[in-house]
């Protein structure tokens, strides 16, 4: 038998403490990284200066920084390393990177790297566990043969400005290669098929290359994604495609591709996702081509015939898009129950739509059957789809009533009728879409009264009812719709006297050729942010009201009433047309300050700020009647010094608190905070206004001119904020340095408001060197500058991880916005509204923060929020405007719309390009066209697909 050990209570902790020592010491000595891993890190640490990796004590468990992964959590070594986001430009780091001899990983993307050092490719050749390598989205204009990676199953060199031909990088070595994404370059040749045939995903999008698609693609078995689009690929679909047995998706958006639709992809039993937009595919769809998609997209081709009976049934289906091609024939008895998205626009089919097909679509989200020449009537089943979000039937032949069933639509947002031949009056089942933002039942043969029961949509937008045979009154309580900002009733049949309107309409306000009578209510010229007001072809009498609050309009068309009396006053920017009211004296032109279109001849040296807000998204086919904001000049008051006499009778408003934000010697000893208070008390020194700004250029006693805007505190956006919070809001703009980016140099509280004063811009804006000044036209040099910097301004806003600050958002970005200090250095301005002015506070609601039409991303109407991807599609507008030196919005049409509608094929995007500019050199029409690709990618429908950006720079860069 075993003796029990007797140990003393003492003994007994002390043995276990040494115990205890003894583990920790194995545990650091087996668990630490090596010393050459951790030296190795730390000398990473001080090439890359960043603060979590330099914060004091880190260096003693590198596993713990941001980014690095280690294959234990307790140390152990390093298998993986990301740096991705922390603007890095100088990669000399790279080669020592390559010293963790058990890396796996790295990841370096989104930095604005541009040269891979020889020294990386020798070091990292010989990892033998290097498996992924991520370079996307940097500067690299060129790189190493990477044939030496032999280990290597993923490489992503995708949004660089790589060039050349694609086979000289020696991809055909990678012989573990899975995952090739070299997509968004400047890449050229064919489509590489010399890789190896473990290859699953080939992604090489949004580069040049030309050519046919190989016959040989079909060998590559393992391929699970193919991404081709956006090239200037030729020919057919070549038939072995179909031998892909494991292929997931194939995209070949965008390309010269023509031919038919081969049906042996109808044998791939994987395929879940096929696009083929956006070529010139012509003859019949293939029946079965839907076999086992999920995803199909064909529009914008010259598919012909009718659609396949099988098309639409099969239960996998989420999406399909077939508009803008000439299919003819009825709509498919038979719609799969799955189906979320369904676009059949813009095709010539004909008959009536299937009852019964839709009777049981509850996941049906967009349903678009817009321009095509479909009759009969609206099938009442479509009240059955209570996910509808969207619902466009425009132009058509569509007859009979609104279906009441219509109500059952309560998530419906956006409804489109405009141009049928419906009747019978407005249902009221209508107002129970709690949810409606467009409305748009125009051009129809609709009678009766306008039901006052519409004004319980309380979220409604737009609202266009023109061109119909409406009698009656317009509703009492019409005011009451406090989001609208475009109301449409012209051409209908309606009288009485004009009611009190929605207060922040401001898009139009279309009354014209109805029968109202007796005076124009002065609550009408009360609207601050109306832009077109239409009264013409009435019965209105009496003087016209004083035109002072009218602060956004562009157009006031009076013509055709049994008006009388003097003409009040206008500012220059608004075009009036009083015609056919003999009872209005003659006027002055110099006096009254209106200018008719004849007058736009004259040559001004304009400088115009516009601050526009209060508008929500527009989406597809909607008619607005945008016209021309003439610029204005800037009045500049010669002497700015308030008069003593006036000084002892008004008492002026307080400063409370002013501060400098610059560091500038010179307007330190400038800028004096009492005289720019003084200056803005007195209306007759403001330049212009808008909603939330009074513009002013303000003398200071040095002599030195100032460029001020005061807030206006008619919102209470002032009031109801924190004055803690809006100091630190503009401490921070004040912190931002940029050549292309107007900060403010200071700023003042006083008793009545907040002013910011900036450099005293002796410039103009883009919009008006674009559009006000055409006889002067810009060379493509300059403006390809203007593009490079104003992305440049936007990039630097929204920022990086390694900024410290979260991204700069600019809730109106727009041509009127984009100030020119010379014909190629922009400054993108108003970057203020986003902290200064919180839509959550201000009773403009979301009105305030979508901006100015035709700049609004799509998605605002639903998202209701500014984004990054807003901003994006918005300097995608911008750029279109310097390619095609057309206005954001003519003729009541978009112009991200048009291009989008005329891009599809390539022949025609030479005419979409301003032929004054493009037609100066073949050089200019190359890079041209090379920008339009990237102006399309901005204003993708959908803001995931598009780039940051930081991309868009890159983009553009390449050029």
């Amino acid at each position: 038998m075993m003796k029990k050990i007797h140990v003393h209570p003492e003994t007994g902790k002390f043995m276990f403490c040494l115990f205890f020592i003894f583990w920790s010491c194995c545990h650091v000595c087996f668990s630490e990284l090596s010393p050459d891993q951790k030296n190795t890190m730390i000398e990473l640490s001080r090439f890359l200066n960043i603060p979590d990796w330099n914060r004091p004590g880190s260096e003693m468990n590198p596993c713990s920084w941001n980014g690095v992964l280690c294959s234990r959590p307790d140390n152990g070594s390093v298998i993986s390393l990301s740096v991705s986001g922390f603007d890095l430009s100088n990669s000399s780091f790279l080669p020592v990177v390559c010293n963790l001899h058990t890396l796996e990983s790295l990841d370096v993307s989104n930095n604005s790297l541009s040269l891979i050092p020889d020294g990386f490719v020798t070091n990292c050749e010989r990892l033998v566990g290097f498996k992924h390598l991520n370079l996307s989205s940097n500067n690299f204009s060129s790189s190493p043969s990477f044939r030496g990676f032999s280990k290597l199953a993923v490489l992503d060199i995708s949004y660089n400005v790589l060039s050349g031909i694609i086979r000289d990088y020696g991809f055909e070595g990678l012989v573990q290669l899975r995952s090739l994404n070299l997509s968004f370059n400047s890449l050229t040749g064919s489509v590489p098929i010399n890789l190896t045939k473990s290859l699953e995903k080939l992604e090489v999008s949004d580069n040049h290359l030309s050519g046919t698609i190989p016959e040989g693609i079909g060998h590559y078995q393992e391929l699970r994604l193919i991404d081709l689009s956006d090239n200037h690929l030729i020919g057919s679909i070549p038939s072995s495609l179909g031998n892909l047995s494991k292929l997931e998706s194939l995209i070949l958006s965008n390309n010269n591709l023509s031919g038919t639709i081969p049906e042996s992809l109808s044998r791939i039993q994987t395929l879940r996702r096929f696009a083929a937009n956006r070529n010139k595919f012509t003859g019949v769809i293939p029946s079965g081509i839907t076999k086992n998609l999920a995803n199909l997209d064909l529009s914008f081709n010259y598919l012909n015939g009718s659609i396949p009976g099988d098309l639409l049934s099969q239960l996998k289906l989420v999406s399909v898009d077939l508009s803008s091609n000439q299919l003819v024939g009825w709509i498919p008895q038979s719609i799969s129950s799955s189906l979320v998205r369904l676009r059949l626009g813009s095709n010539k089919l004909t008959g009536s739509v299937p009852s019964a097909a839709f009777e049981s679509l509850q996941n049906l989200t967009y349903l678009e059957m817009d321009n095509n020449r479909l009759t009969g009537h609206i099938p009442s089943a479509f009240g059955n789809l209570v996910s509808l979000n969207l619902l466009n039937l425009a132009m058509n032949g569509f007859s009979g009533i609104i279906p009441p069933s219509f109500g059952n639509l309560t998530r419906l947002q956006v409804l489109q009728l405009q141009q049928n031949k419906l009747t019978g009056e407005i249902p009221d089942t209508i107002t129970l879409l709690i949810n409606l933002l467009i409305l748009n039942i125009s051009w129809n043969s609709l009678s009766g009264s306008i039901p006052p029961s519409l004004l319980q949509l309380k979220k409604l937008s737009n609202m266009n009812l023109q061109g119909n045979h409406l009698t009656g009154t317009i509703p009492e309580n019409i005011g009451d719709l406090e989001n609208v900002i475009e109301l449409q009733l012209g051409q209908n049949r309606l009288s009485g006297r004009i009611p009190v309107m929605p207060p922040k309409l401001q898009i139009s306000l279309n009354l014209s050729y109805n029968m109202f009578e007796g005076p124009i209510p002065t609550s009408l010229f009360q609207l601050i942010n109306l832009e077109v007001l239409d009264l013409s072809n009435n019965k209105l009498s009496g003087e016209i009201p004083p035109s002072g609050s009218l602060i956004s309009l562009t157009q006031l068309i009076l013509s055709n009433n049994q008006l009388s009396g003097d003409m009040p006053r206008f500012t220059r920017n608004v075009l009036v047309n009083i015609s056919g009211n003999p009872g209005i004296k003659s006027i002055n032109e110099d006096e009254v300050s209106i200018k008719r279109s004849q007058s736009g001849k004259s040559k001004l040296v304009m400088v115009v700020i516009f601050v526009v807000l209060g508008v929500l998204a527009l989406v597809a086919g909607i008619t607005t009647l945008i016209v021309l904001k003439l610029s204005r000049r800037f009045k500049g008051v010669n002497n700015m010094q308030v008069d003593p006499a006036e000084e002892g009778s008004t008492v002026l408003p307080e400063v409370i608190h002013g501060k400098l934000l610059t560091s500038n010697p010179i307007h330190r000893s400038n800028i004096n905070f009492t005289k720019a208070v003084e200056a803005v008390a007195h209306p007759e020194n403001a330049l212009h206004q808008t909603m939330f700004w009074s513009y002013y250029r303000v003398g200071m006693p040095s002599g030195s001119s100032y460029f001020i805007k005061r807030l206006n505190t008619r919102d209470r956006l002032f009031q109801l904020a924190s004055s803690e919070q809006l100091e630190q809001e503009l401490e921070m703009l004040g912190k931002l340095h940029h050549t292309n980016v107007m900060v403010p140099l200071a700023y003042v509280l006083y008793s009545e408001g907040c002013l910011l004063i900036y450099d005293f811009p002796h410039m103009r804006t883009l919009y008006d060197v674009l559009h006000n000044h055409t006889s002067d036209v810009v060379d493509w040099t300059s403006r390809y500058s203007i593009a490079v910097g104003i992305a440049q301004g936007i990039s630097y806003l929204h920022g990086s991880k390694s900024s410290g600050r979260e991204p700069i958002l600019l809730p109106d970005l727009s041509s009127k916005k984009i100030m020119l200090k010379s014909l190629t250095e922009p400054l993108v301005g108003d970057i203020e509204l986003f902290k200064v002015i919180d839509p959550s506070k201000s009773n403009s609601s979301l009105s305030a923060v979508a901006g100015t039409i035709g700049y609004i991303p799509p998605e605002y109407a639903y998202t209701m929020r500014v984004t990054m991807a807003g901003n994006v599609y918005s300097f995608g507008v911008i750029l279109l405007e310097l390619l095609t030196g057309r206005q954001a919005v003519s003729e009541g049409r978009e112009l991200a719309k048009w291009v989008q509608s005329h891009s599809s094929q390539q022949e025609q995007c030479n005419n979409i390009l301003d032929l004054r500019v493009s037609k100066t050199s073949s050089v200019a029409t190359r890079q041209m066209l090379r920008a339009l690709s990237v102006a399309l990618a901005c204003i993708n429908i959908s803001p995931g697909a598009r780039p940051k950006m930081k991309t868009v720079l890159k983009m553009l860069t390449r050029l």
